[in-house]
C-alpha cells in the first residue's frame, strides 16, 4: 500500500508529540524522542520484501522457538498468505523449556499473543521493546502470573526474549510499517521448539507435553494455511479457527463450534502424518531429552561462538547479527560446550536462511531526524557498532511429507561464513567477522527482567509514527478514516 508523504509526516508528528507529553510522567525511562523507533527499513530488506511479492506495509506475524533460539518474522504476500521473511538468532532467553507459570520463575512465555500499537515501547531502557501482553486470556484462566515480558534489545533476559539492538530495531520497524499499513494487531506465536515429529519424540517425557500438544494445534493450523489462526480460549484451553454462534469464555465450558472443513481436514491429515512419524521415531529409539536441562535458558550458537572466540564476556563484540554488549551473561556451562548450543540435543531443523541486520543507529535524516531536531531531544547512542555485515545459511529444515509447499528461502542473521556475493565493506575497510572492543569499565546494571520494565507502565506505550492506538479520542479515531 502506498502512503502519501504528508500523511506519514502527520502521523509521525502527532505520535511523537503525544510521546513527548507522556514521557515527562516517566522519568525512569529513556528519553521520549531518540529516533530509534523511527529507523527506516534498510534498502536490502526493502529489496527482499519486493522480491517476495510483498508490500512494505503488509501484515506481519512472529514465531519464536526457544530450543533453537530463533525468532521468525513472516509477512503477508500479495496472495494473502504469509511467507517467511527473516529468521533472527535470539541473543538470550531465560528459564527452561515450558510455559511461564508465575512471576519470578524466570520463564519466557509460550503460547499465542496479540500485539497492538500500545504494546510497542519506544522508551525502553533495553533499546526498544515489544510487550508480549502476557498474561493473555489463557494464562489468566489458568492462574498464571507475571507482567512486562518483552522482546527487547540489550542481549540480557530474565523472562524475556532478548535480541541485539540492531535486531530489535529492524523487528520494531517491520511492526511499525505494518501498523502504518492498517494492521490493527499482529500475532506472536511462542513455542518451546519447532513442533516437528522429531522434536515431539525427543521431548515425549516432558511434564509440559499436554500443553505442547495443545499449542501444536495452532502451529499446525498456521503450517497448513499460511494464514494467522483465529485464537480463542474456552474451558481453560486454546481453540483455533473456531466458529460459533455462542460466546467463548476462557474459564467456562466451550460453546458448540466448528472449524471450516477445508482447514479441519488439512490439520487432521497433518496430525495423522506427524503421529505416524513420532511413533516410528520412538520405536527406533530416539533419545529422550531431559525434562530439565539444568541451565538458565539459551543463546543462539551465532552469539555463543562469538563470545567463546572472545574468551568470554566482558568486551563489546560486533557480529553480523548485531552487537553483543560487555554485560552479556551466557547460560552457565555453555562456553565450555563444544557443540556451540546451550541445548546440545537441539534439533538442526532450522530453516535455510541468511540475513543482513540493519544498523541500530538512529538516522539523522528523514521524519525522525526532523522531529527529533524540532523537539531538541538528545539521541541515545546504540550500545556498540551499527555496521551490518554478511550472513551464512543455517541447517535446512526437514520437509514434512505431504505438507504445504515450502516458502521462498528467507534470510537469517548468522556469524560469518560463505556468501553468494560479497557484502559491502564497513567504512573503515575492515572485513573481520567478529570485532572485539577491549573492555572498558562498565557500571553495574540489573539484568533485563519482567520487573524492571514495569517502570514503563506509568506511560502508555505509544508506537510513534505508526497506525493510531485504540483509546477513545486517540490517534485511531482522529486519523482512522485515512486508512
Amino acid at each position: 500500500m502506498n502512503r502519501q508523504p504528508l500523511l506519514r509526516s502527520l502521523l509521525a508528528f502527532a505520535a511523537i508529540a503525544a510521546t513527548v507529553a507522556l514521557a515527562s510522567c516517566d522519568t525512569d525511562s529513556s528519553p521520549g524522542v531518540n529516533g530509534r523507533h523511527m529507523q527506516p527499513l534498510s534498502d536490502r530488506l526493502l529489496a527482499d520484501i519486493e522480491s517476495r511479492n510483498m508490500a512494505k506495509e503488509s501484515p506481519i506475524l512472529v514465531r519464536i522457538f526457544k530450543e533453537e533460539s530463533e525468532l521468525e518474522v513472516w509477512k503477508e504476500d500479495k496472495t494473502g498468505r504469509f511467507a517467511l521473511l527473516r529468521t533472527y538468532p535470539i541473543c538470550r532467553w531465560s528459564g527452561e523449556l515450558g510455559p511461564k507459570i508465575k512471576q519470578g520463575d524466570r520463564q519466557a512465555p509460550e503460547g499465542f499473543y496479540i500485539i497492538t500499537p500500545s504494546l510497542m515501547n519506544p522508551n525502553s531502557n533495553y533499546y526498544l521493546a515489544i510487550n508480549t501482553g502476557f498474561p493473555n486470556a489463557y494464562d489468566r484462566a489458568n492462574d498464571r502470573t507475571g507482567q512486562f515480558l518483552m522482546i527487547h534489545g540489550d542481549c540480557s533476559s530474565a523472562g524475556c526474549y532478548a535480541m541485539t539492538d540492531e535486531q530489535i530495531a529492524e523487528i520494531y520497524s517491520l511492526a511499525r510499517e505494518s501498523f502504518f499499513g492498517g494492521q490493527k494487531s499482529f500475532q506472536i506465536q511462542a513455542f518451546p521448539f519447532r513442533m516437528t515429529p522429531l522434536n515431539m519424540a525427543r521431548h515425549r517425557n516432558s511434564p509440559h507435553m499436554a500443553f505442547w500438544k495443545m499449542i501444536k494445534q495452532g502451529y499446525d493450523h498456521f503450517e497448513v494455511t499460511r494464514r494467522e489462526p483465529k485464537v480463542d480460549v474456552c474451558d481453560k484451553h486454546y481453540v483455533f479457527n473456531a466458529e460459533t454462534r455462542g460466546k467463548f469464555t476462557p474459564a467456562e465450558q466451550c460453546p458448540a463450534y466448528k472449524v471450516p472443513q477445508e482447514i479441519a481436514s488439512a490439520v487432521r491429515d497433518k496430525e495423522h502424518r506427524d503421529d505416524i512419524q513420532i511413533a516410528d521415531l520412538i520405536n527406533r529409539g530416539t533419545p529422550v531429552v531431559p525434562a530439565r536441562m539444568g541451565v538458565d535458558g539459551g543463546m543462539n550458537p551465532t552469539f555463543l561462538s562469538a563470545v567463546r572466540s572472545n574468551g568470554g564476556p566482558g568486551a563489546t563484540i560486533h557480529t553480523s547479527a548485531g552487537t553483543i554488549p560487555p554485560h552479556v551473561n551466557p547460560p552457565a556451562g555453555s562456553l565450555e560446550s563444544t557443540t556451540g548450543s546451550t541445548f546440545s540435543l537441539a534439533s538442526a531443523e532450522s530453516r535455510s536462511t541468511q540475513v543482513q541486520v540493519a544498523s541500530a543507529a538512529p538516522s539523522t535524516g528523514g521524519i525522525s531526524g526532523f522531529f527529533g531536531n524540532l523537539f531538541g531531544s538528545k539521541r541515545e547512542s546504540p550500545s556498540g557498532d551499527a555496521r551490518a555485515t554478511g550472513a551464512t545459511p543455517s541447517p535446512q529444515a526437514m520437509p514434512q511429507p505431504g505438507g504445504p509447499a515450502a516458502s521462498k528461502p528467507a534470510q537469517t542473521a548468522a556469524l560469518g561464513g560463505a556468501r553468494s556475493k560479497p557484502d559491502p565493506q564497513p567504512a573503515d575497510g575492515k572485513s573481520a567477522k567478529v570485532a572485539v572492543v577491549k573492555p572498558q569499565p562498565v557500571p553495574a546494571r540489573p539484568e533485563a527482567d519482567a520487573e524492571p520494565e514495569a517502570k514503563s507502565s506509568s506511560t502508555p506505550n505509544l508506537l510513534n509514527g505508526a497506525s493510531p492506538t485504540v483509546p477513545t479520542g486517540g490517534f485511531e479515531n482522529r486519523f482512522g478514516a485515512w486508512h
